[in-house]
């Protein structure tokens, strides 16, 4: 948005009717020609000692206190510049001129409302002032009224359409109001009148970095550099568009480059913390951010980047949380942040007023706004409905479908090519879970390519993927519109979206579709919400026939499970004992491994319960953060459950971790978000895990798993039966050690961990989908069949 800023002092107001006769002789209106000339050149010292020279022979009078009152404005002394316009404005209150500047000191003091009620007082006066009207429409900008603004532009350009400052301004709120054709035929109008407009080409560029047109952003801003290479907006958008190219290092300097000029520069700081995060060079981030907040403490998109970032990168949970909770004080409506703040405290086990909290969320994600972000909100709902508007609202918010890079194209090869994008190719739990599958895949019908947008991590786990894939393809540092380049340049034929809103996620490469069949599997348990994902890999526990409406994607049902495995874990041959670990010999140990934000009171609450009728039993649980076993046990001390009954677990290896799951009993699975992986590696440990039966895909995998390693009598349907059955266990070992026995069998035998059998059953879908494209039939539900 263009500045706006004072309009031009008129050339020659008469100032003879306030002399005295024998005050004639020294000329003041002369010395006052003088003034408005020194000032029309940029003179304010000179125009100033004039003014006050001539306020020194004569009385205080209209021309001369609106001028110095501008002087003031343009010298950063507001207040006095308020005082002075208003002394003038007593004088002659319907001075059209003076009353729009005095609306410009007003924007300038941040009082808002005030500004725009004087911009209407001059309109009043001269209903075709063209600067009031152009002016008008910022301040309405500025107070979110788009719809509003843009009419006040527009009022302005039918009275006068080469007004280049309205024509600029016109392009952001067009761009704000999504319009981004209109914007940048705004902007072009302006430029087309005046070529050398810094602010519109700036604004131009800003907008083309909306579309996703980051090369034509940064020509556009380099124009208005070449210009002023001095200009901070411009500097400042620069760093923005190279950032969005990841230049990091580059973007970096642009910034730097706008702060030298301007150190205070509260938005350049903070678009500065957000590149050095993206440099993880946290330290840097952070001391940007506290610098950004010191000059504006009430910045709420830096308090909510340094709210995020101390969390995702210290952990420091109560910091996190203090930002977060002020940026809800000043901006309630604020993106994503009331859900990121219940995120953050159901981490730390910090559940006070969660029920309110999270029927805001609901209540938001029903009425469209952008609360939660759709990975956050699979703890909280257990409405499939809620989830699939959630993930909806964030697909059309930032992953709006681009122009398809594929054009429908019939390819004709031997081998179907699938490739699998991910930010997790590491020792990470999806990659855990499909690492076997890639190395299983059949190469003589089949080529893999992997999509890496992580990074590696030396582990064991790593080294095996590597060599898995028929190519592994870094697109870490690849634009979105370079990595679906590279992706179309290898022609696949069927892309797995293994992030979906979770993790290191890429839903901009699918929104360009650069593959005809573009799939949704295993890392995110929901719709998309997303127009371009054809398909969603499940089966019949996680999608309910009845429950496909709540998907936008077409279901694909695998006849075991959906959720691979890989038959080749290893688990540690050292004998962990319960003493090691802080655990009693003889007690009943009940555990859950889930990270700490999948737990809610509800939750909590029947454990309690179960401990409470279970003597001696204890709780064995992930640490997660320092936060959450000092809160957790407080929790339990409200439900009568000694807070020592509750034994928290470091982190470990994996493999050491798998041996260490044989000293519990029995695994406690939560609601709403089961155990995914972590119910894995408790089956693939032998030990049992009882679950509860959810209403939403997150809260039903637990049950697809139990079924497919054949022990249904584990899955119950309500809490009530959950409790009844771990009280039943912990009450009964003969009972538990059978089922132990039936788990160490079945885990040879069931479907569960053939990783062989669920390859032959995923691959039989990837070809169920290529004959449906060959035949050129648009993408539709299958089942697929079991083999053997």
């Amino acid at each position: 948005m263009d500045s706006n800023g004072l309009i031009s002092y008129p050339r020659s107001p008469n100032i003879l009717d306030h002399m005295k006769p024998e005050q004639s002789s020294i000329n003041p209106q002369q010395l006052f020609y003088r003034a408005v000339g020194f000032y029309q050149h940029g003179d304010l010292i000179e125009a100033e000692r004039l003014c006050l020279q001539i306020l020194a022979i004569i009385p205080f009078n209209f021309p001369v206190g609106h001028l110095l009152g501008v002087i003031r404005a343009q010298q950063g002394r507001n207040v006095e510049a308020l005082e002075l316009i208003d002394g003038a404005l007593k004088i002659n209150p319907n001075a059209a001129d003076a009353t729009l500047n005095y609306g410009n000191v007003l924007k300038a003091l941040g009082r808002h409302e005030e500004a725009l009620a004087n911009y209407d007082k001059a309109l009043a006066i001269k209903p075709d002032y063209v600067q009031a009207l152009s002016n008008r429409g910022s301040i309405l900008f500025y107070l979110k009224r788009l719809d509003e603004a843009l009419a006040s532009f527009d009022e302005a350009l039918a009275i006068k359409p080469d007004h280049v400052e309205a024509l600029s301004s016109r392009g952001v709120a067009l761009s704000n109001l999504q319009r981004f054709d209109e914007a940048l035929a705004s902007y072009d109008k302006a430029l087309a009148i005046k070529p050398d407009y810094v602010e519109a080409l700036s604004n131009r560029g800003n907008t083309l970095c909306e579309m996703k047109r980051f090369d034509e952003a940064l020509e556009s801003l380099d124009q208005a550099l070449a210009i002023k290479q001095d200009f901070v907006e411009a500097l400042y958008n620069h760093g923005n568009a190279l950032r969005d190219l990841k230049r990091f290092d580059n973007a970096l300097a642009s910034y730097d480059k706008a702060l030298a000029i301007e150190p205070d520069y509260a938005e350049g700081l903070n678009n500065r913390g957000t590149v050095l995060h993206d440099l993880n060079r946290f330290d840097e981030a952070l001391a940007s951010y506290d610098k950004a907040l010191a000059i504006n403490p009430d910045a709420a998109a830096t308090l909510y980047n340094r709210g995020v970032m101390q969390w995702k990168e210290y952990r420091y949970s109560e910091a996190a949380i203090a930002d977060l909770e002020r940026v809800i004080l000043l901006a309630p409506d604020y993106e994503y942040a009331r859900g990121a703040l219940l995120h953050f405290r159901m981490h730390g086990a910090n559940w006070h007023a969660f029920e309110q909290e999270a029927a805001l969320v609901d209540a938001g994600v029903r009425a469209g706004k952008r609360i939660v972000n759709p990975f956050i909100y699979q703890a909280i709902s257990e409405s499939p409905a809620d989830l699939q508007a959630c993930s909806a609202i964030l697909a059309k918010h930032l992953f709006p479908p681009a122009p398809a890079l594929w054009k429908k194209k019939r390819r004709h090869r031997a081998k179907i090519r699938v490739g699998y994008v991910s930010g997790e190719f590491r020792e990470h739990a999806t990659a855990i879970l499909t690492v076997g599958l890639y190395e299983a895949h059949d190469k003589s019908n089949f080529e893999i390519f992997a999509f890496d947008n992580g990074w590696s991590d030396g582990s064991p786990t790593r080294k095996r993927l590597e060599v898995a894939f028929d190519k592994f393809i870094d697109i870490s540092n690849l634009t979105g519109r370079t990595a679906a380049d590279a992706i179309l340049n290898e022609e696949v034929d069927i892309l797995v979206n293994l992030n979906g809103y979770f993790g290191l996620s890429r839903m901009e490469i699918f929104a360009q579709r650069p593959a005809p069949i573009q799939v949704n599997y295993l890392g995110f348990p929901a719709t998309l919400g997303a127009s371009y994902i054809d398909y969603i890999i499940a089966d019949r526990f996680v999608i309910p026939e009845s429950e496909r409406q709540y998907y936008n994607e077409n279901v694909v049902y695998l006849p075991d499970t959906y959720q691979a495995n890989d038959s080749q874990r290893p688990v540690a041959q050292t004998i962990q004992t319960r003493a090691e670990n802080g655990l009693p010999e003889k007690a009943f140990v009940f555990c859950n491994f889930n990270q700490s934000y999948k737990l809610t009171p509800a939750m909590f609450a029947v454990w309690m319960s179960i401990l409470r009728r279970v003597a001696g039993s204890v709780l064995w649980i992930l640490e997660n953060n320092t936060a959450f076993p000092e809160n957790l046990r407080r929790e339990a001390e409200s439900h009568g459950v000694a807070g020592s009954r509750l034994v928290f677990a470091r982190r470990l290896p994996m493999e050491e971790h798998l041996a260490r799951l044989k000293l519990a009993d029995l695994f406690l699975d939560a609601l709403p978000y089961n155990a995914h992986t972590t119910a894995s590696d408790a089956l693939w440990a032998g030990l049992p895990l009882l679950t509860c039966g959810g209403k939403a895909f997150p809260g039903r995998v637990a049950t697809s798993l139990l079924h497919a390693i054949k022990l249904p009598e584990l899955v119950t349907e309500n809490l009530q039966e959950y409790e009844a059955m771990a009280l039943k266990l912990a009450g009964n070992p003969t009972l538990l050690q059978a089922l132990r026995r039936k788990l160490s069998h079945n885990r040879q035998t069931a479907p569960l961990f053939d990783t062989d059998r669920f390859r032959r059953h995923i691959e039989s879908a990837y070809t169920t989908m290529w004959k449906i494209f060959q035949r050129g039939e648009a993408p539709k539900s299958f089942n697929v069949e079991p083999d053997g």
